[in-house]
């Protein structure tokens, strides 16, 4: 047992609800974990799952937890929640769910027909953004359940995110962290509220006032463990929650990035580059940053849509031989796809891949591209190509932050599901010629929602204290000085070239078939 108690961090990502036991010194002590069906779709480009699933996936894993012989639940002194982004529910006036949750992956637009009211028409106009306010108001799933469920959209009483939603099954309040509002939201990224009444985005989002849960700081309390939320769960009734913040947010902090010189890579189904900052700095001209794991705190954040998702791809399409040798060896799928890696020198062979497989916000043209194939490439290629082409985007992604915050990065850490490949490690480092960390724990959103909890009950004076103590670094993967000649050479000459030049033929191939919309 450990004298301060432990720390439950349930994890709610796309893929898999994992619920976490952590000691005051960031030690994993226990862990559950239960895959999930990510969503369902019942059109094209739509994602939705059922609400009632995630609590009853939140239930099931706590209770798997229990059955583990280190995780006693009388030694838990605090609860902490950290979930998938973007993922809005709508709620009747009874706390029930309407419809089904709308993902974050969901590709559905509603229609834009009448302008926004002036003054801020003129304004967007004038700063040329008009664009991309009309596609945040295409995106707003308010406006969609508005136009095409008119009923389900008047019933409506509260609008959640997933992470509101289980905050509220938990204690039984509409309450929410700060740090866990990334959407189309009528919320202030600058002063990290709910927008003023007068602010644009309640216009543009048809979300209505008092349908929004309360807001609260990470490290404070949103509520207690209710009698009712302990049956689901098993978690004794009265424990404090303590609000955390997005998946993205606490594995920043997770990672022990607190200074806006570590660069902190999270290689998931989307693929980030992040940097905690006190300071408000778009890494994009009018994209805001996140709220951090961090009160009063921003990640300058740089997204490779659907990242490693590319990587799961290959593996479901190309990795057959690899999944059934790891199990009749009875070891992980990564190590022989690392291998895949290691058959294959640096540059693929001139293999080159840009990630580009959804659209941008700036850009409505953005397609991915492979060039550069010939006879005597291999899946063995394509593979580390993927790679390759996804480092290079994040590498793209961290020289675009320096130039907006002015700071050098001069430290990088890796977390998420594909930061467990060794392979996957030093490419990062051979490209971005830096040192790569691995944290002790690849659960650094959990063990960042943990940190949250830890300042919020007390058991750290501040952050700084409790990052120090709570996380360090696990493995470090020094760059190969000839690997990084070789792929500073690739970048600037090839890949930094590729999208500039095959921007005008994918321009023709929405002319033509329509696609992307």
């Amino acid at each position: 047992m450990n004298d301060d108690g432990l720390i439950l961090a349930i994890d709610n990502g796309t893929q898999s609800v994992r619920a976490l036991l952590f000691d005051s010194k960031g030690n994993p002590v226990a862990s559950a974990k239960l895959e999930l069906e990510a969503y369902f779709s019942t059109s094209p480009g739509w994602a939705e799952q059922e609400p009632e699933y995630f609590w009853q996936k939140l239930g099931e894993v706590c209770q798997l937890l229990w059955q583990q012989e280190a995780a006693d639940p009388d030694q838990i002194v605090a609860v902490a929640l950290t979930t998938q982004r973007g993922t809005v529910i709508n709620l009747d006036k009874n706390g029930d769910p309407l419809r089904p949750a709308i993902l974050w992956l969901d590709q559905r637009r509603a229609d834009i027909t009448e302008p926004i009211p002036q003054p801020w028409r003129g304004l967007f106009a004038v700063a040329g953004q008009s664009s991309k306010i009309d596609y945040f108001r295409s995106k707003a799933q308010a406006n969609w359940i508005a136009q095409h469920q008119p009923e389900i959209y008047k019933a409506t009483a509260k609008v959640l995110l997933l992470s509101g939603f289980l905050s509220y099954r938990l204690t039984g309040d509409y309450v929410d962290s700060v740090g866990a509002i990334v959407g189309y939201l009528p919320f202030d990224f600058r002063k990290q509220r709910w927008a003023g009444s007068s602010h644009w985005a309640w216009s543009c989002s048809g979300i209505k006032s008092g349908q929004l849960p309360k807001l609260v700081k990470p490290g404070e309390t949103l509520g207690l463990i209710s009698a009712a939320a302990s049956d689901v769960t098993g978690i004794p009734a009265g424990l404090p929650l303590i609000a955390a913040a997005s998946d993205k947010a606490c594995e920043v902090l997770g990672s022990g990035g607190l200074k806006a010189e570590v660069g902190c890579l999270s290689f998931g189904t989307t693929a980030t580059i992040n940097t905690n900052s006190f300071r408000y700095v778009e890494p994009v001209r009018f994209i805001p940053p996140y709220a951090a794991a961090v009160p009063d705190a921003y990640n300058t954040e740089v997204m490779i849509y659907r990242g490693f998702w590319m990587v799961s791809w290959f593996k479901q399409q190309f990795g057959l031989r690899e999944a059934q040798r790891a199990k009749e060896l009875g070891m992980t799928p990564e190590a022989l796809f690392d291998d895949l890696v290691r058959e294959v020198p640096a540059g693929s062979m001139g293999l080159m891949l840009q990630p580009y497989w959804s659209p941008g916000l700036n850009d409505r043209d953005m397609k991915g591209a492979v060039i550069g194939f010939g006879d005597l490439h291999t899946r063995s290629h394509i593979y580390r190509a993927i790679l390759e082409g996804l480092i290079y985007a994040l590498r793209e992604g961290k020289e675009q932050i320096e130039r907006r915050s002015g700071r050098r990065i001069n430290r990088l850490s890796v977390s998420g599901g594909g930061s467990q490949s060794d392979a996957a490690m030093q490419i990062t480092a051979d490209i971005f010629g830096l040192p790569v960390e691995r944290p002790h724990t690849h659960e650094t959103s959990g063990l960042g929602a943990a940190i949250d909890a830890a300042v919020g009950i007390g058991l750290y004076k501040d952050f700084d204290s409790a990052v120090k103590a709570m996380t360090r670094t696990g493995q470090v993967f020094e760059p190969n000085p000839e690997s990084h000649k070789l792929y500073q050479k690739l970048y600037t000459r090839v890949y930094r070239q590729m999208y500039r030049r095959l921007k005008p033929l994918y321009q023709e191939i929405r002319d033509i078939t329509g696609y992307p919309e």
